[in-house]
Formats: structure tokens, sequence, C-alpha cells
């Protein structure tokens, strides 16, 4: 018996030693790259891109705002994509699974806002092919990326995705749990952060010009130091920048050192940060702080 524990325990060890040495591989680093910086922190904590929608929409898109050309989107990863239904015990949930569903190194989940289904985050030519990146980025990293459906933005969604990431997590016990919310989704992935559970299973948020929750600043997240990264256009007419820039600073005055990053994206509009993060650059950044 204790040969047995002393040999589970080697395992989780030599699990979380893995986890925290992953990097994910380039995969098309020259396209995605942030263009031109504005201005930025010496820690890069804050920075300010140059975008332009001349040349990051009308010039990344075939048809604008609807089909990326060919340079940005490999199709190929659609073998490894699957529309799946889970029953849990707060109902059947409808998601797409790319990847590997079992024993991954590490899954990420988008949830769409406001009007959005679980097909948008798995829409390989909308927002510039950005998409397409992270689901190929997880297949080529023996990771996983969930987009599913949720009832709303509240309890019963909350709800919804915790059974979700419970599942996934209990297939892939290593793996690290990174949740990117976009627009409304973002009210999930405060929920999720002020869940006690939730919390110790969600290693990282990515907020994609969505909204602020103060009561963060105590929550179980808070206090575990779950990663958050930013990432706003400067004329988002939904959720002002100035006061997703202000939270962000809060979060900082909170707790020094804090592992928080905002990335504004000058002139760019509400759906620009779900087109224009740099998933790679970003979730390398969350492996080499989460806990």
């Amino acid at each position: 018996m204790r040969a047995a524990l002393t040999c589970l325990s080697m395992l989780l060890l030599m699990g979380a030693a893995w986890a925290q040495s992953l990097v994910l591989k380039p995969y098309k680093d020259e396209l995605f790259a942030y263009p031109a910086l504005v201005s930025a922190e010496a820690d890069l904590s804050y920075r300010v891109v140059d975008y332009r929608e001349l040349r990051d929409i009308n010039g990344r898109d075939e048809i604008p705002e609807r089909r990326a050309k060919r340079a940005y989107v490999s199709t190929g990863v659609r073998k490894v994509q699957k529309d799946l239904a889970l029953k849990t015990n707060v109902g059947t949930i409808r998601h797409f699974a790319v990847g590997r569903t079992k024993n991954a190194s590490m899954i990420v989940l988008y949830l769409h806002g406001q009007g959005g289904s679980r097909r948008q985050g798995v829409d390989d030519f909308t927002f510039g092919g950005n998409f397409n990146r992270i689901k190929n980025l997880m297949a080529q990293n023996g990771g996983l990326y969930l987009s599913p459906d949720f009832s709303d933005f509240d309890a019963r969604g909350a709800a919804e995705i915790s059974a979700l990431i419970q599942h996934y997590a209990s297939q892939s016990p290593h793996a690290k749990i990174f949740v990117a919310c976009g627009s409304m989704g973002g009210a999930l992935c405060w929920k999720l952060a002020g869940n006690r559970q939730d919390a110790q299973q969600v290693d990282g948020l990515l907020l994609l010009g969505s909204l602020w929750d103060e009561g963060f600043l105590s929550s179980p997240g808070f206090l575990r130091r779950i990663p958050v990264f930013f990432a706003q256009g400067s004329r988002d007419s939904v959720f002002a920048v100035e006061k997703q820039e202000a939270f962000f600073r809060a979060i900082l005055k909170k707790q020094n050192n804090y592992p928080a990053r905002f990335v504004r994206f000058e002139t760019g509009s509400h759906g620009t940060p779900i087109r224009m993060t740099d998933w790679r650059e970003t979730l390398n950044w969350m492996l080499s702080v989460a806990k």
C-alpha cells in the first residue's frame, strides 16, 4: 500500500512539473503577432498596440469581417474537432471539442458573448482566423479546446460551465485550465473566479472586450492569484476601455505583483480583441505564472 501511494505521489509531482514546463510551439506567429506597439510598460503588464482597420481587417480578410485569407487558416484541424453533448446533473451541455478529450496537456475554453453560440468559437474564417489558430495550437500541442453553449450569463450558465470543466478536468488531471470570455461571457469568468471549487480548477482568465467585476478583488480566484489577461479596444462602445483599465489598475493596487496583463488596441472596437489577441503569447505567459 505504501509503495502504491509513493508511486502515485511521484506521478502527481511529475505531472505538475510537466505542466509547468509546457510551452506552446510556434504556429503562424509572424501572421498573428501584435503590430507595432504605441507604448508599453517595462514589465509588459500594460501595452498599447497600433491597430488599424485597413491593415488588420481589410488586409487580413478575403471578405472583410467574414472570411480570412487562406494564409491565416489551416482547416485540417477539423479532423480532431467533434460536436458533443455532455450529460450532467445540470443538464446536457452541447459543445465543440478540438484535440485530446483525455490526457490533454492543457485545456482552453472560449465562452461567447450575447447572441453567440458554441459555433462562434470554432468558426475558422471569422475574426481573421484567430479561432482557427487557437484550435491548431491546442491540437498541435496535445491540448484540448472547448467551445460550449450555455443557458445564460447568470447562475445557470455558470453551473453548466462548471460541470463541463469538472468533467474534462477529471479526464486530464494534470492539465492547466484557461477560460477565455468574449464580451458578456466575462460575467461567467468572474462567476467561476468567485466560486471556491471552480477557482481551484481554473488557472487563468482571458477577458476579451469584456466587463469588470469588483467582487473579484475579494474572490477565491483573486486569493489564489489566478492570472488575468485583459484585451480591449480603445473605441469599445459596449464596455468602456477606461473602466476596464481602472479595474486592471485596481487589481495591481490591491495586491503587489499580481499576475495581470492588459493589451489596449488603439482605435479598436468591441470585437477587436477576439480578432487580435495573440493566443500563443498570452497562454505561454499564463503557463509560466500559473500555480
